[in-house]
């Protein structure tokens, strides 16, 4: 039985699935996310590795068979700065940081972030690793003097469960790797002014390459030495592979913490003069790529808006209900986050707005008007990323029935839900049984997807509501930049 790992930022989940791919097991335990002033964000290895070795433990003693192999994923970005033997050297630095804002805002003014793009196919943002490892260059070089490898977190978990100092592809993407060759493109690496840097960034594994667990991580999950490992794709493509996105033009939505939005090519080619934003992330499977818009905004702003009307998230379903399209007059720009946006454009100023709002307003229109602007944002990121088949989606943001039918509504398309949500730890899982020899039936492990479809009467009235948050958007981008 392979046990699939999904070390989100907040939340670490293990999995087992049976053969129609359902969950037959799981547990699940907290990470602790530290936000500091100024908009910092950091996490503690050690203690995310013990939520690894606490899921682990609890699934694996629960099981009628042994263990047959351990398949990790969990959140991209960000860094993860490590010694030779895996032991951090400060903090991780999170992919939500806001600490490189100021230093993303004059790449961005100089060319810097156009010239990556253009070698790479992928923006960065305030919370990459090329942008947090050049700020700690100018302000905190001793740690990455100490440092042996700057890496992510699966590939943190990995070192130090079998000793091995690698990175999958789909980590390394963002942003140096050059997609079609799965090499670092050294001229993007100088662009961002860290050469003398180059040796802390790990070569990447080869696709499906299986590890080994070793005694220091045999003794932190109880599992036998020798165990086999598989670390990656991070928990975007996993997310892919797990929801059934399997043909060039599919796409799916992770309405999550943020929203990502992505999309199956089986083509390398991307503009170059196109908005130096999103990523160009390898797979599993050579000759395919995804193209990710990874927005920052997502559930994180619902459960603000929780905790401002002092409401359950629960309660959203029915406040979605009592308000109906166009949210009665009261409009919004999703952007909540303290570093920004990063797709489908990149401004770590972006703030949020709302709009319409009158002494007749209700708590349900609110709500509804920033659930339909995150619509919107999807709808935005989907544009660029080039979806033309079949959309997929979930995270905690398709629990809620009526958000996901205004996703369907605004996307003018009918929604995949797959019928068990660990859809994470569901890819990584897929992925180790096909490095091991054993692949699954995908088509039997996608017939419990159940549909949303589109409610046929909303679609003209969300293409006008578009085009209008556009034009707010347009107006807003102008005003950030004052």
């Amino acid at each position: 039985m392979i046990i699939g790992v999904d070390i989100g930022t907040s939340l670490t989940k293990a999995v087992v699935f049976d053969k129609a791919g359902m969950s037959v097991a799981s547990a699940c335990t907290t990470s602790e996310v530290h936000h500091l002033p100024g908009g910092l964000v950091e996490q503690d290895l050690d203690q995310v590795l013990g939520t690894v070795a606490t899921v682990v433990r609890e699934v694996a003693a629960g099981l009628d068979g042994p263990v047959t192999a351990l398949a990790l994923t969990g959140q991209g970005d960000g860094l993860w700065l490590r010694d030779e033997s895996g032991e951090a050297v400060r903090p991780a630095i999170s992919w939500l940081d806001g600490r490189a804002n100021s230093l993303l805002a004059q790449w961005q003014a100089s060319g810097v972030t156009r010239e990556v793009f253009r070698r790479t196919a992928s923006g960065m943002f305030p919370g990459c690793a090329a942008a947090i490892m050049s700020f700690l260059d100018t302000h905190e070089p001793e740690s990455l003097d100490r440092a042996a490898v700057a890496g992510y977190c699966v590939d943190a978990v990995l070192q130090r469960l079998t000793g091995e100092i690698t990175v999958d592809a789909s980590d390394a993407s963002l942003p140096f790797l050059d997609p079609a060759t799965r090499r670092y493109d050294e001229d993007a690496i100088a662009a961002v002014g860290l050469s003398h840097r180059r040796s802390l960034f790990a070569e990447p594994a080869a696709p499906k390459t299986v590890f080994r667990l070793d005694e220091r991580g045999a003794r932190l999950l109880g599992l036998p030495v020798g165990l086999p490992v598989t670390a990656g794709p991070f928990d975007l493509p996993a997310s892919a592979i797990g929801a059934g996105v399997r043909r060039p033009g599919d796409g799916i939505l992770t309405a999550g913490t943020t929203l990502a939005c992505q999309v199956l090519t089986d083509s390398a080619e991307f503009d170059p003069e196109g908005e130096p934003a999103g990523m160009f992330l390898c797979t599993p499977e050579e000759g395919e790529f995804l193209r990710a818009m990874p927005a920052m905004v997502g559930t994180a702003g619902i459960d603000w808006m929780c905790r401002l009307f002092g409401i359950e998230v629960e309660e959203i379903g029915s406040l979605l209900d009592a308000s109906g399209p166009g949210a009665g007059g009261v409009r919004a720009l999703p952007f909540l986050s303290a570093s920004g946006e990063r797709a489908p454009f990149v401004d770590a100023s972006a703030r949020a707005q709302f709009s319409g709002l009158s002494l007749e307003s209700e708590r349900g229109d609110i709500v509804r008007a920033l659930c339909e602007s995150i619509a919107y944002a999807a709808k935005h990121c989907f544009e660029a990323a080039g979806l033309t088949g079949t959309l997929y989606a979930c995270g905690g943001g398709v629990r809620s029935l009526e958000w996901t039918r205004i996703f369907a509504d605004v996307l003018g398309r009918p929604i995949v839900i797959p019928g068990d949500p660990g859809v994470g730890a569901r890819g990584a899982v897929i992925v180790a049984a096909d490095a091991l020899g054993e692949p699954v039936d995908q088509e039997l492990w996608a017939e419990s997807a159940r549909v949303v479809e589109v409610r046929p009467g909303n679609v003209g009235f969300y293409e006008q509501g578009y085009a209008d948050y556009q034009a707010s958007l347009a107006a807003a981008r102008g005003l950030w930049r004052l």
